[in-house]
C-alpha cells in the first residue's frame, strides 16, 4: 500500500454509470406505501425495482381492461336481439 495517493485525474459521479433507460427522478410516497415495498425486498432486491415493476402492471393492465371491453360491446352488438332480451336469466317483456 502506498502512503500517498493522487486524485487528479479522478472524475466525479457514481463508479457505475446508471442504466441508460432509466430516469432519476424524485417522488414522494406515503410512508406506509414505501414500508410495503422495502418490505417485500427484504434480504435482497430493490425497492425502487419493484415499483417500476407495479407501475408497468397496472399501465398494461388497463391496456387490457380496455381491450376487454372493446371485445364485450362488438359481441354484445353483433349478438341476436332475443339474446338481448334476457337479463339475469329471466325473460323481459317487450315495451308496447
Amino acid at each position: 500500500m502506498k502512503d500517498h495517493y493522487s486524485f487528479r485525474r479522478g472524475k466525479r459521479g457514481a463508479v457505475i454509470p446508471p442504466p441508460r433507460n432509466k430516469v432519476q427522478i424524485s417522488i414522494r410516497l406515503d410512508p406506509d406505501i414505501l414500508e410495503w415495498f422495502r418490505d417485500r425486498v427484504k434480504g435482497g432486491g430493490s425497492y425502487q425495482t419493484l415499483i417500476n415493476d407495479a407501475l408497468r402492471a397496472h399501465i398494461e393492465g388497463e391496456d387490457l381492461d380496455e381491450r376487454l371491453r372493446a371485445v364485450i360491446r362488438e359481441e354484445l352488438a353483433a349478438a341476436p336481439v332475443k339474446a338481448a332480451r334476457k337479463v339475469a336469466g329471466k325473460k323481459v317483456k317487450k315495451a308496447g
